[in-house]
């Protein structure tokens, strides 16, 4: 995939990633609901790892997406908010409170120092890592660490970490699960829904360019 550089890139970027997981959750609530009776349940615990795929795979999509955005705008990175700095001089701060060189000391402290005016260059390969458990605090962590408020998120933990990621994990670890058709299609609804409002939030930071400090 190209690099991420321009409004309309991230926007395609975005929607092309949305669209093919609202149509396979879609497709998922029609098998729950159209399967045989006998059939059911198996169909509702198969689609429950299913949901929570997309639910991680989104946001770790459209966080990276829009990190490679911001890396895009070329912007030195004292006219960056902290949380994007971080992701650029993060290994040298590892590396002033890991050695015990003074060169690599001074060396990273003179960076800090005066060079936080040249051109940001952010790591985004692996900078996302959603754990492969995307629990609420995780969930908080990587939306904090790409400047998402999480006020709005808040009230929906609770499904997040008990209807989503706790089902989740019983059935792939093989236990049994005894979840009814239409309490699937309540958490699909739910689960869409914050993806929705995720991919808005970034839509929204993009277009009031809140990745800079001074906004």
């Amino acid at each position: 995939m190209s690099k991420i550089k321009t409004k309309d890139q991230l926007q395609n970027s975005l929607d092309k990633d949305f669209a093919w997981r609202l149509k396979e959750i879609a497709n998922l609530k029609i098998a729950v609901r159209t399967s045989e009776n006998l059939s059911k349940k198996t169909v509702v615990r198969a689609a429950i790892p299913l949901l929570y795929g997309h639910w991680e795979g989104f946001i770790k999509k459209a966080s990276t997406y829009y990190l490679e955005y911001v890396n895009g705008q070329s912007l030195p990175y004292n006219e960056l908010k902290s949380c994007f700095i971080v992701f650029g001089v993060k290994k040298k701060i590892n590396d002033l409170v890991s050695s015990k060189n003074s060169a690599v000391s001074i060396s990273t402290l003179d960076f800090l120092r005066g060079e936080l005016n040249q051109r940001a260059n952010l790591k985004i390969e692996s900078a996302i890592r959603t754990e492969f458990n995307l629990s609420s605090k995780v969930f908080e962590n990587i939306a904090s660490s790409i400047g998402i408020n999480t006020a709005s998120y808040e009230s929906r933990y609770h499904l997040i970490d008990e209807s989503l990621l706790n089902r989740r994990n019983h059935i792939a670890h093989g236990e049994y699960l005894d979840i009814d058709t239409e309490g699937f299609r309540g958490l699909a609804d739910e689960i869409l829904n914050l993806l929705r409002t995720y991919k808005t939030d970034i839509e929204n930071s993009v277009s009031l360019e809140r990745y800079k400090i001074s906004a």
